[in-house]
């Protein structure tokens, strides 16, 4: 009997960090967990590094994100070689005429964008999109949800969560909620996986996506999201970059080496402890995309 049931579509993964601190295990964990999925699935990963905040960009943390990867053991299939090539060839600011493309679009929605020069907290006031020094904010409905990390918790509104966020910096350019459903539009991502804290960003950019016909394809029907536990450090603080000490070398200064990170990644994902002898011992155990939940 044939089988007339769609095809699964093809796994395409990214890694997408931010050069603005030293990559910490809360990363490696997350750049593990990806290749993991995607070569368990045969997959396609992309490096994707998100670099539009040029004011925390320094070349140390670029060069970081290359040495973390080999210190891992794992490759992508995509991308840049390199710090150089990347700059060149790779950087999010060859790409602003596409976000600049989605912006426009994303105005022509009568009332959805506005322009500000206050924060989220403020009053806005009325103010022509092409004020100098402005922001542009879209405005969340409150009917749309983000469903809690846990499954017993009731859903959040966006509204209160990621309230009337950022759109266009005061600087002109794109933030990061656009330029992230731009470019995993553009590498054709259908695996995206994330640290619960991005839950909201990930409801956000949904729903941004969903305003604009040719974004649509930016959804549940075609990616499926992982987002997994966090970590956090002695204090049961999340790990950050941004909060990171002076003289902090990220995770290449971690005691016990890559063995640790794979133990974390084992962790996460409920495995046992001999999951975690190597890397190679981790794909054997790792699970099916299909098998996780969202």
């Amino acid at each position: 009997m044939h089988d007339k049931s769609e095809p699964p579509k093809p796994i395409v993964g990214r890694l997408a960090p931010t050069p603005s601190g030293y990559l910490h295990l809360g990363n490696a964990v997350n750049f593990v967990l990806t290749w993991l999925l995607v070569r368990r699935a045969g997959g396609t990963l992309h490096l994707r590094i998100d670099d539009l905040d040029r004011a925390r960009l320094r070349r140390p943390y670029l060069d970081n994100v290359f040495r973390v990867i080999d210190w891992l053991g794992i490759d992508y299939d995509h991308g840049p070689s390199g710090p150089d090539d990347f700059l060149r060839h790779y950087s999010q600011l060859l790409h602003l005429p596409e976000y600049n493309r989605l912006l426009r679009r994303l105005t022509q929605q009568p009332g959805l964008v506005y322009a500000t020069r206050r924060s989220r907290t403020s009053p806005a006031e009325p103010m022509p999109l092409d004020a100098p020094g402005a922001a542009w904010r879209v405005r969340v409905p409150l009917s749309v949800y983000v469903d809690g990390a846990v499954a017993s918790a009731a859903p959040l509104p966006l509204a209160a969560v990621m309230p009337d966020f950022i759109v266009r910096k005061k600087d002109g350019v794109a933030a990061y909620q656009v330029a992230s459903v731009v470019d995993d539009l553009r590498l054709g991502t259908t695996l995206i996986v994330r640290g619960l804290d991005l839950l909201p960003s990930t409801t956000a950019q949904q729903w941004l996506a969903a305003q604009l016909p040719e974004s649509r394809a930016f959804g549940p029907g075609r990616i499926h999201f992982y987002h997994h536990p966090l970590l956090t450090d002695a204090a049961g603080h999340k790990l950050s970059k941004s909060t990171q000490a002076s003289g902090d070398g990220g995770v290449l200064a971690l005691p016990g080496g890559p063995a640790a990170v794979y133990q974390a990644v084992a962790g996460v994902l409920g495995l046992p402890p001999e999951a975690a002898a190597s890397l190679a011992a981790l794909l054997v155990a790792a699970p099916a995309v299909g098998s996780l939940p969202s």
